[in-house]
């Protein structure tokens, strides 16, 4: 039986509604880790539903750090207005300004980086490994694997949150979908430092 206490507990660390909290560990038998995979897959689930809506509204977050030499500029969208004012929509915003500021991302996902950039990074790759003795149906899994490496470095969405690796900013945007109840979009953002 689940207790209204452990259903307390996975909304405070998630922030979903005590429903949906407790579908999930009813699923889970009880295990607060699966459950809140669940919620993980549900609230992926609940942002692909939504990708087909229009974005519309939102706002323009910007973040500058204490030293005044580094400062970031981000376009997140709503479907409305309501939820671009939403206290939470504006912490995400926030939260985003911030790891942009931190992690320095080129791209906001894969499709945005440019396909001479990917065939460079695969051939220098697929040398390394060809160097290293590997056999070629084994080298192309390997490039494989450092390729997505390559994305989770240069593009927002597959970057550990910093303020929390186990998720990525995709997770926390997926989180914010399935919340909130409308889709959102990084549409853009722009960073500047001075001397770089």
């Amino acid at each position: 039986m689940i207790t209204a206490k452990e259903i307390a507990e996975l909304r405070a660390k998630t922030g979903i509604g005590m429903m949906d909290c407790k579908k999930a560990l009813v699923e889970a038998g009880g295990d607060e880790e699966k459950a809140m995979e669940i919620l993980r897959k549900s609230g992926a689930a609940k942002a692909a539903k939504r990708a087909e809506r229009e974005t519309k509204n939102g706002l323009i977050e910007s973040y500058i750090h204490a030293n005044n030499k580094l400062g970031v500029l981000v376009e997140v969208l709503s479907e409305s207005d309501f939820v671009a004012k939403n206290d939470e929509f504006k912490e995400f915003a926030h939260d985003v300004a911030l790891h942009i500021a931190a992690m320095n991302p080129k791209y906001i996902s894969r499709e945005e980086v440019p396909a001479d950039e990917v065939a460079k990074e695969k051939e220098t790759l697929l040398e390394e490994v060809k160097a290293s003795g590997k056999p070629a149906e084994i080298a192309e899994k390997i490039v494989e694997g450092r390729l997505n490496k390559f994305y989770e470095e240069i593009c927002l969405l597959y970057q550990p949150f910093v303020k929390d690796g186990t998720k990525t900013i995709e997770d926390l945007l997926n989180e914010k979908i399935a919340k909130i109840g409308e889709k959102i979009v990084i549409a853009r953002f722009c960073r500047f430092s001075i001397g770089e």
